[in-house]
């Protein structure tokens, strides 16, 4: 009987977990790899946690060269070996991206450091720490929310985070460079990492502080994602002198800051902090907009409209619509974390924050309102939304990307399939939906969005199509969710071809102009929008037209 555990791939490839005998083995063929490439005069650097972000930093910075092109870095990527992640770590030593991406440089980029280069190789095993000179971690730190739409009724999800900085300490040696890149709650680098680390090097007989530095990520998904993290600007900082030359040393080799300076800040709090608040605005900005959609809908006026004319004033031009909520792994839950800092970090009891938890809570619900304008577009073709067939299109958060994570249109699938409604899923970069199919532990055991629902069991076996023929056949509903490229080439006869009859059309994202919205109702569909007010007078348009032409 086969008693070990084995991680599966998003392919279906079953990859045994490492046994306690494998360990030894494995960190010897890591230290041989690290002799050699020292013998070149190469920095070692270990990149711990290769999920979104790590897998391509480790990659940007095994891509580094000196002034010869040579390779200049050896990277060590590391994945805890569990279940759901360890996969991770045979496909990139294939040279495989372990995440799906957009940006057609990512493959290619991993391939060539890999197989070419041989300048990335991932393992398992922590012990591996002791031979490098560098530590980039890339682990995530999530905010685990109790309610929805309360956002003071949760936590920052430390565990993680804090079990590997401890694991770091025990190996690295005492002039190692440790780097959290990870968006973390302020004061994190100082108050949360620094003691731990303290703690265990005073133990391991140590007397020097640990160098520890903090940068943050401005990763942008999609066909622009490896440039953001090497060609886009940087903010860091160090806790004392020694850890800000090292991470300012680093960061300028293995990134374009000739073209993309580095902002240097006096603490990491601050390094922490800019993260926060940039995110925060941003998340703030959107939430803005949602009550005047509302507005918009309920009085006669497309909020698209009033947007791109607002626009056109510089000062002005970055207003965005928000869609059916925003997502992402950082607007939705940065700001929680400095608030969460002020009380936990920091001891405050007061509470200051007002205007970032009502974005947050804002974006959170948001999208629930889309399930009403399906209902409503439904009961207008006197159809009820129990047992509807209704299609959506996107499943992913943004335009243009493959990534899920707290995406707006994962709340409009289970708050429609909690009224009775079955649903159907398109997406053309997005293969599974974690957050549907493995609600039972993801994003952690017990903290799935499901838990606000009823009747969620039955999403573990909805699938994503990539057929949109056969996934618009037969659909009462569909919902443009999301404002990817092909679907915004889709014209209405086609769809409503597809579909074999006419449906409800819900435009979520402005993806619907003025003719095609007029054209959906000349084929006998129904058709409600977000911030989409104007809808109703181009259906009574339609309708006087085709009066006057039945009294021709």
């Amino acid at each position: 009987m086969d008693d070990r555990q084995y991680s599966i791939s998003p392919d279906g490839e079953k990859f045994a977990i490492p046994q306690e005998e494998d360990y030894k083995p494995e960190f010897e063929r890591i230290e041989r790899l690290v002799w050699a490439q020292r013998a070149m005069n190469r920095e070692i650097v270990a990149v711990v946690g290769l999920g979104f972000v790590g897998a391509v930093m480790a990659a940007v910075v095994a891509d580094t060269v000196d002034a010869k092109g040579n390779p200049a870095k050896f990277v060590i990527g590391m994945q805890r070996p569990s279940p759901r992640s360890f996969w991770k770590i045979p496909l990139l030593n294939r040279g495989l991206a372990p995440v799906k991406a957009e940006d057609p440089e990512v493959e290619p980029l991993i391939r060539r450091c890999v197989l070419e280069k041989k300048s990335l190789v991932a393992t398992y095993t922590y012990e591996v720490l002791k031979l490098v000179d560098v530590v980039v971690v890339d682990v995530q730190c999530d905010y685990l929310k109790n309610s929805l739409g309360n956002v003071h009724d949760g936590r920052t999800a430390m565990e993680a985070l804090e079990k590997s900085l401890e694991k770091i300490a025990e190996y690295i040696r005492p002039d190692t460079l440790v780097l959290i890149e990870t968006t973390v709650a302020p004061g994190t680098t100082e108050q949360v990492a620094y003691p731990i680390m303290k703690k265990v090097f005073q133990q391991r007989g140590i007397q020097s502080d640990p160098l520890l530095a903090h940068s943050y990520e401005r990763v942008m998904p999609g066909r622009e994602y490896v440039a953001s993290i090497r060609d886009f600007w940087r903010v860091c900082s160090g806790i004392n002198d020694e850890a800000k030359k090292r991470v300012v040393k680093f960061l300028s080799e293995v990134l374009n800051t000739k073209k993309f300076p580095l902002t240097v800040l006096d603490r990491p709090i601050e390094s922490e902090t800019a993260k926060i608040v940039e995110n925060s605005f941003r998340a703030t900005m959107l939430a803005f907009l949602d009550e005047w959609s509302l507005f918009a809908e309920r009085n006669g006026v497309d909020l698209i409209k009033v947007i791109e004319a607002i626009k056109v004033r510089p000062t002005h031009d970055n207003i965005i619509f928000p869609g059916p909520g925003i997502g992402g792994y950082c607007l939705p839950k940065d700001g929680a974390l400095g608030m969460w800092a002020y009380k936990h970090i920091f001891g405050w009891e007061d509470n200051i924050f007002t205007i970032t938890p009502t974005a947050i809570n804002i974006n959170d619900t948001r999208s629930l309102h889309v399930a009403q304008l399906v209902r409503d577009a439904l009961r207008n073709m006197d159809r009820p939304i129990a047992a509807a067939e209704i299609l959506l299109l996107g499943a992913a958060y943004r335009e243009d990307v493959g990534d899920t994570r707290y995406s707006g249109s994962e709340l409009v699938v289970r708050r429609l399939t909690e009224m009775g409604a079955e649903m159907r899923v398109h997406d053309p970069y997005v293969q599974h939906w974690w957050e549907l199919e493995k609600q039972d532990t993801y994003p952690a055991p017990g903290y799935s969005l499901a838990r606000f629902f009823r009747n969620q069991e039955k999403l573990k076996e909805l699938r994503i199509t990539q057929n949109l023929e056969q996934a618009l056949h037969g659909a009462d509903a569909v919902i443009f969710a999301v404002r990817h490229q092909p679907y915004l080439q889709l014209q209405p006869d086609e769809v409503v071809r597809m579909a074999g009859k006419p449906l409800a059309v819900i435009d979520c994202f402005g993806i619907l102009n003025d003719e095609k919205i007029a054209r959906y109702f000349e084929l006998g569909c129904e058709v409600k929008g977000l911030g989409r007010g104007h809808v109703s007078r181009i259906k009574r348009m339609v309708r006087e037209k085709k009066a006057r032409e039945l009294v021709r």
